[in-house]
């Protein structure tokens, strides 16, 4: 099968590139090699056994000649993370969503109907809930004051009660709290509205924490495990806000390729675009995590600040039963391990400011 990757020289696209190549397909990379995540304008070493080419997701004709010489688009591509604030929603929605358009429009004129998108877990905002009283409810918003005084915990929109955290379904509702979030959510919706035209089919793999070799690092952009490691290099404590407590699920890298790989080489039904958590299916806190990485890294013990971004959600769990039943995937590296390799695994160069 041949397969674009686009964002193949990225954290994610490289390893799903690297894994598919050794599955027996044919991969073609795009990637812009964004400053935000690239610390060089040369291509990283990783890529050299497989097709690259240097391009954006945004150039409609770059785009529909690539597409109409493969099977399937792997669209990995994206701005990540927290960013700086709202001032970079212009650089999101253009990369994310009016790139996701332009391939859209690209699969369409040539008539490709399998997509594998790369969502995430923010698209839902906080995690599932339940209070005592008002059984499965969506939470209210933390409010300054309580994070002030080290309540991190949402309560029950109707009653004011602590919450339970529970697992979270793919049919949970979609509140993304970010611009990163919104931008993920809008190509959800891109994408089925595509398939429901076309008659294509799109998993939509929503991605929890990810971590493992490849990852930017020095960026505001970069992901929380490579800014704990990033400390650690620099012989610093890691910092965790909030109590530490919060609870995340830690997915390495080579499983998300695997989740991918899976879902490239099943097709889906016709006129839908299916969501799927891709996590481990064990959660950890977030705290947890950086004591670890620490212990690996035989760094400083990490130390807890209080305090929460604007942005942030207390508790964000899956459960991975759907990716297990549709795709046959379920996680390989378990979280000591996983954390044991990334403390030596080679991260990308450091971002120029």
């Amino acid at each position: 099968m041949r397969v674009l990757i686009t964002g193949g020289a990225g954290f994610v696209g490289s390893h799903v590139a690297d894994l598919m190549a050794t599955r027996g397909h044919e991969v073609t990379l795009l990637d812009n090699l964004l400053p935000q995540a690239h610390g060089s304008t040369e291509p990283p070493p990783w890529t050299a056994p497989h097709e690259l080419v240097l391009g954006d997701v945004r150039d409609a004709d770059l785009l529909t000649d690539l597409v109409s010489r493969t099977d399937l688009v792997c669209h990995q591509a994206a701005v990540v993370g927290h960013g700086l604030d709202p001032s970079d929603a212009p650089h999101y929605a253009s990369h994310n969503d009016y790139g996701t358009a332009v391939l859209l429009a690209a699969m369409h004129r040539t008539g490709r109907q399998r997509l594998v998108l790369a969502s995430s877990m923010v698209v839902y905002g906080e995690g599932r809930y339940s209070c005592p009283t008002h059984g499965v409810v969506r939470p209210g918003p933390r409010r300054q004051e309580s994070i002030d005084a080290g309540d991190y915990e949402p309560p029950c929109p109707t009653c004011g009660a602590p919450l339970e955290s529970l697992l979270v379904p793919e049919d949970a509702p979609i509140n993304p709290q970010s611009t990163y979030a919104a931008t993920k959510a809008a190509q959800e919706y891109l994408a089925s509205a595509w398939a429901r035209q076309t008659g294509g089919h799109v998993w939509a793999l929503r991605y929890h924490n990810i971590y493992g070799p490849r990852m930017p690092r020095d960026t505001p952009y970069a992901g929380v495990a490579s800014l704990f490691r990033s400390a650690l290099e620099r012989g610093e404590a890691p910092t965790v806000l909030e109590d530490g407590n919060q609870r995340r699920d830690f997915i390495h890298v080579t499983d998300v390729a695997l989740a991918n790989a899976l879902a490239c080489e099943k097709e889906g039904q016709p006129h839908t675009l299916t969501p799927l958590n891709i996590c481990s299916g064990t959660p950890h806190t977030v705290g947890e995590m950086a004591q670890e990485l620490a212990k690996a890294c035989n760094g400083p013990t990490p130390k807890t600040l209080g305090g929460a971004r604007p942005a942030d959600v207390r508790h964000v769990v899956a459960d991975p039963q759907a990716a297990k039943t549709l795709l046959g995937f379920h996680a390989q590296v378990p979280f000591n391990t996983g954390m044991k390799d990334f403390a030596t695994a080679p991260l990308r160069a450091p971002v120029n400011p």
